[in-house]
């Protein structure tokens, strides 16, 4: 029996109510629009074309809350979830999944993305759209070049969670088409990721500034998205240590070197392009639009969800949810101010007062005891206003999320804040460069220094230089925690760990908070366990759904599922 191919529908996929303005070429609402109405030969303008194409943006990664009310990140060794019932991301950390319930499982969602892509690529030749971009580029060249982008995403989201998918090319398959289609290589998957992102970089718009295009990707987008996954592809996971090494669909079955290489040229072609840079206010980047560090963003609007969501549970004046808890290892993972880890003598740290001089990432990022906020200092020791204890959803670690809110340390309220989703931004790229430079040489040199300490800079380290004469593996350490300290809760730490191979230490063990008593002769803290993670090798891929395997011969299990 012929079965239609991850669960699409022949007909023009639903264009969200969201999108449906009327014009004078729609006749009808147009989810029930022909492909020859949707694709007007005759509509100049290509209202319902371009409808079509929003919709397909409309399936861009969302980053807060996303996984069952809680950042993927409370899955990693950063976070657990503040709610006690047995949540998405819990499962996730304690591996009690399976290939039936995975519990991020967005394939339905990604294919449902390719196909529309395809049904656009395949039709808004017939759509007689005028106007070019100053540097000669159509317009109708620049939708189909950024359908082109949103597809080799999909594809990317697909191949870091399951390894090989099915490649479709430009097809659209119809009801009686033969779908029982076969895994694609993962170098095979990443061959056309790249490729896709080469071919259409130049057919891009140029200004990724632009307030009237802010969600459109730019050059910058499809070269970031080319040095993420060339980068991931050149990882121990995928490239010298292959879950099962005879399988190409889990990674290359031999390894190379010049995966590095190649990791890094990807990021540096981006550098050089000398649009973007650092913000020098670290919280400003995920609050302020059009800031020149930020490469590609889905929108998310003006509001207070990330607030409200995640926020300390103790004030009057607004309702948060106190959603996530950051882990010790995490708090730890910061640092000092003078840029020394917590555990080296000349630090400077001190145990009874554990928050005071750390790296300034720490304050924009963690709610701790006596951060402000609303007005008033954050209360996490026992029985304050942040920790009443009782039923209600409180911190289970001593802290809370801060990352991604406006500046409400001292105002009495909230008010609207750009919550836009930041999927690419200039300082992964520098430590995409630093980690896939420093990896394929023997040492470090100077251009991995100079990357890496200028994320430090930025940070506000001081001095936020490197010891000289460090080795590979010492420049390795430093580079895998400045990236858990700067992108956290920016869903890399679940990944991330995965390609590096170490998950099977990071993540099967027991992750801890801190208690902290309020007493007469000053403050205790006692660090305490909250959850034990678990961690199986077959988990470093996520299993292919097993309504896929299920209803397809062809399609071939991840190994352990």
């Amino acid at each position: 029996m012929k079965r239609i191919y991850l669960k699409c529908f022949v007909m023009v996929m639903l264009i969200s109510a969201l999108f449906s303005c009327k014009s004078d070429l729609e006749t009808e609402p147009i989810e029930q629009q022909t492909l020859d109405q949707v694709f007007n030969s005759k509509d100049s303008a290509g209202v319902n074309a371009e409808r079509f194409l929003i919709d397909i943006y409309a399936r861009l990664p969302r980053t807060y809350n996303r996984v069952g009310d809680d950042y993927l990140d409370a899955a990693t060794d950063d976070a657990i979830s503040s709610n006690t019932g047995n949540t998405s991301v819990q499962q996730l950390a304690m591996g009690t999944y399976t290939s039936d319930n995975y519990l991020d499982n967005q394939w339905g969602n990604w294919y449902a993305g390719i196909r529309q892509v395809n049904i656009f690529v395949n039709n808004i030749d017939n759509v007689p759209l005028k106007g070019k971009l100053p540097n000669g580029v159509t317009f109708r060249e620049v939708w189909k070049s950024e359908a082109r982008f949103l597809r080799a995403l999909y594809y990317f989201e697909l191949v870091k969670r399951h390894g090989g998918v099915p490649l479709l090319g430009d097809q659209v398959f119809q009801l009686n088409d033969n779908v029982e289609l076969k895994r694609s290589t993962f170098e095979a998957c990443i061959d056309y990721i790249v490729t896709e992102c080469d071919a259409i970089k130049d057919k891009l718009r140029t200004n990724p500034f632009d307030l009237n295009f802010i969600e459109r990707p730019t050059k910058g987008a499809a070269l970031a998205l080319k040095s993420r996954v060339l980068l991931y592809a050149a990882s121990p996971l995928y490239n010298e240590s292959n879950i099962d090494p005879a399988n190409p669909l889990t990674g290359y079955v031999s390894f190379s070197a010049q995966r590095w290489e190649k990791a890094a040229q990807a990021a540096e072609e981006l550098i050089n392009l000398g649009q973007f840079e650092l913000l020098s206010d670290f919280k400003g980047v995920f609050i302020t639009q059009a800031n020149r560090e930020r490469i590609f963003s889905r929108q998310g609007g003006n509001n207070t969800n990330v607030e409200g969501n995640n926020g300390p549970v103790g004030y009057s004046v607004s309702i948060n949810n106190g959603r996530t808890s950051p882990t010790q290892e995490l708090v730890n993972a910061f640092g000092m101010a003078n840029g020394l880890p917590i555990d080296d003598p000349a630090s400077g740290y001190q145990q009874n007062d554990p928050y005071a001089n750390r790296d300034p990432r720490f304050y924009a990022t963690i709610f701790f005891n006596g951060a402000q906020w609303l007005g008033r200092p954050v209360q996490t020791f026992e029985g304050g206003a942040d920790k009443p204890g009782g039923t209600k959803q409180q911190t289970r670690t001593g802290y809370y999320a801060r990352k991604f809110m406006g500046n409400f340390e001292n105002l009495m309220r909230y008010d609207n804040v750009n919550h836009d989703f930041v999927l690419f931004r200039y300082a992964e790229v520098l430590l995409n460069y630093a980690e896939a430079r420093n990896e394929f040489l023997s040492a470090p040199d100077g251009s991995v220094y100079q990357y890496v300490e200028a994320i430090r800079q930025r940070a506000g380290l001081n001095p936020y230089q490197l010891a000289a004469g460090l080795t590979k593996v010492q420049m390795r350490e430093i580079i895998q925690n400045e990236r858990r300290k700067e992108l956290a809760f920016e869903e890399h730490r679940f990944y991330d760990v995965r390609r590096w191979k170490l998950a099977e230490t990071l993540f099967d063990r027991q992750v801890n908070g801190m208690v902290i008593y309020q007493t007469g002769t000053g403050t205790i803290y006692q660090q305490t366990p909250v959850l034990q993670m678990n961690f199986e090798k077959r988990m470093y891929l996520a299993p292919i759904p097993f309504s896929e395997v299920i209803k397809n011969r062809n399609m071939v299990q991840n190994p352990g599922w």
